[in-house]
């Protein structure tokens, strides 16, 4: 592996590259070697709830299942906040039961997901995807133990620049999620925010990869 990338709904099975590949229980594709599996808030179904949940866990006990997501909250759609959160507990108490790392979707709701953490205390680690916000958040969230990922907005906008540099080198990830840049190119940029070279990032990612996914 030389390049992680951390969520992706694009599966480009490049031999370099470990995609995390982002799949829903209704659309499973078991031809995907590495992948997370989650009810998405936007997607969830009430009347198919119990059977989504059921294949979540039931894919949660393959080794290449790495983690249970993209799940989370998110303020900005109509489903209400109550279904959204008892979805997420419930898939939040499944990783805690299968020991997976969580891949996180939230939309102006983390005072609300860092509550959860907290009061199910949830111990597996828990990665905030496609940040984009400011520093003050960050680091409220690391300060909660949670791992950052970056990829669509750094590409996007210069200003996180300051945010991602701000992010201890062990608690983040890189990602492309449904952009159109390649994982080599948000890792350039990457590196020459922070001020390394690639094979130097390269080596922190499989560090905080390892220490997150149990390899």
């Amino acid at each position: 592996m030389e390049f992680f990338n951390c969520h992706t709904h694009k599966f480009t099975d490049k031999p370099n590259v470990l995609e995390l590949v982002n799949q829903y229980p209704q659309e499973f594709d078991s031809s995907i070697p590495n992948y997370s599996i989650g009810i998405h808030p936007w997607y969830i179904v009430q009347e198919r709830l119990e059977s989504d949940l059921d294949i979540i866990e039931s894919k949660l006990q393959q080794n290449n299942c790495l983690a249970i997501g993209e799940c989370g909250l998110d303020k900005r759609i109509k489903i209400p906040m109550d279904l959204q959160q008892m979805v997420f507990e419930k898939q939040l108490l499944l990783a805690e039961k299968y020991n997976k790392a969580v891949v996180i979707h939230c939309v102006a709701a983390f005072q609300e997901v860092i509550e959860i953490k907290k009061r199910l205390n949830i111990k597996v680690p828990m990665i905030i995807h496609g940040f984009s916000k400011n520093q003050q958040l960050a680091k409220q969230l690391i300060d909660n133990g949670f791992y950052i990922s970056f990829g669509k907005y750094l590409v996007q906008n210069p200003e996180l620049e300051t945010v991602f540099v701000s992010i201890p080198n062990s608690l983040f990830f890189l990602e492309t999620d449904t952009i159109d840049e390649t994982i080599d190119e948000v890792y350039a940029l990457a590196a020459k925010y922070k001020n390394m070279t690639v094979s130097k990032l390269q080596q922190q990612v499989a560090i905080n990869f390892d220490t997150v996914f149990n390899r």
